[in-house]
């Protein structure tokens, strides 16, 4: 049960990530602004696609529960779906680029639709709370967006499919560090590439893989926090009891049972369960993230580095097409390898003020991950 949990979560925020530039220790802090970014002019349409921008019911104003400085919120938006497409690009537009973290899309059959209108129902105001995921299970990844994350074309017979009928769960992660009293609204939305000649199209799937975050304060840092207990209640507290459950699964998963050890390198292996092609690859740490890598095989002959970022930018990020794909066998090991830094933590204007804390993995801006995702397609 924990471990479809843990990879509900992952696929958060995932947010797919990479970066080349080093880690930017001069970012300004968030503003209380009201400001709409401009989507990058989108390549041109390929044969068989169109755009589709669907926005959010009506404008939200978000508000962190628990007395954290995070919300997690989703929201139902229907493309209107009459028979099967496959999304082949997505650019996400936030309105509110002060506020947003990030975002992901997940697409939900009409089966199961009725969860997501039970929900909304039971939630005052537009949307439901959704740390983690969907807050669906049944609800499958196939867009995200982090800053720096603008459209990637991969090759135009690939993409997600989506039957007729489907709608997509809108997860937006707003971030309030910094916000001064209520936060301003957002109505963010998204443009989708569809193609509907589904003759020839490959079927696209994520693969996540993660490792436990398990890092100290400082030798100059002290506080309650700093001890790892009151740290796990504290991430218990701001986002649920399915919180300490992700970080004692991911140590279970890593290590084997063996007790979390501290420090700034954590890693974890994942054995791959089918043969597959990789056309591109991810990774999403927070502020303190320095360096993110996915391995194949590491250590054997036939070992491939999918993704290195030695150099992490939190607000650089984007998924990375390899420049050949890879061929993984059933068996194959994928390694993804985080590493991170507490003394960003006194540096970064986003982080000054908060609490010196011995970091787990968290869903907010103050926590950290270490996420990584392939998307690869299965082959026989």
């Amino acid at each position: 049960m924990w471990k479809r949990s843990l990879l509900a979560v992952v696929v958060l925020l995932a947010a797919a990530c990479s970066g080349d530039g080093a880690a930017d220790d001069t970012r300004s802090a968030p503003t209380t602004g009201h400001t709409h970014a401009n989507a990058p002019s989108p390549e041109p349409l390929r044969p068989g696609e169109r755009f589709l921008t669907l926005e959010m019911p009506e404008p939200y104003s978000p508000a962190a529960p628990s007395g954290g400085t995070d919300d997690y919120r989703c929201f139902l938006v229907d493309p209107k779906l009459t028979a099967e497409t496959f999304l082949t690009g997505s650019q996400f537009m936030p309105e509110n680029t002060d506020l947003v973290h990030h975002a992901i899309f997940f697409r939900l059959k009409p089966a199961d639709l009725s969860k997501a209108h039970k929900a909304d129902a039971a939630t005052p105001g537009v949307g439901w709370t959704c740390f983690g995921n969907a807050g669906i299970d049944a609800a499958g990844w196939v867009a995200s967006w982090a800053p720096g994350a603008n459209e990637k074309l991969l090759d135009p017979t690939l993409g997600f499919p989506l039957p007729p009928g489907t709608q997509l769960v809108m997860q937006v992660h707003y971030n309030l560090l910094g916000v001064d009293g209520a936060a301003p609204s957002d109505q963010s939305s998204i443009r989708l590439r569809l193609n509907d000649d589904v003759s020839g199209m490959k079927r696209l799937g994520a693969r996540l893989v993660a490792a436990p975050v398990e890092l100290p304060c400082t030798a100059a840092e002290s506080g309650p926090l700093c001890d790892r207990k009151a740290a796990v209640a504290d991430v218990t507290k701001r986002f649920g009891p399915k919180a300490p459950r992700r970080v004692a699964g991911l140590n279970q998963l890593c290590r084997s049972g063996k007790p979390p050890v501290a420090g700034a390198t954590q890693q974890c292996d994942f054995r791959a369960k089918k043969n597959a092609t990789v056309y591109a690859a991810a990774g999403h740490m927070h502020l303190l993230g320095r360096s993110i890598k996915i391995e194949l095989n590491p250590g054997t002959p036939t070992a491939k580095t999918l993704l290195d970022v030695p150099a992490y930018d939190f607000d650089d990020q984007s998924i990375r097409p390899l420049a050949t794909p890879v061929q993984v066998k059933a068996g194959d090991t994928y390694r993804v390898t985080c590493t991170h830094d507490a003394s960003l933590r006194g540096q970064l204007p986003q982080l000054k003020g908060q609490p010196a804390r011995y970091v787990v993995w968290g869903e907010g801006t103050s926590d950290e991950m270490c996420l990584g995702m392939v998307l690869q397609v299965p082959t026989t």
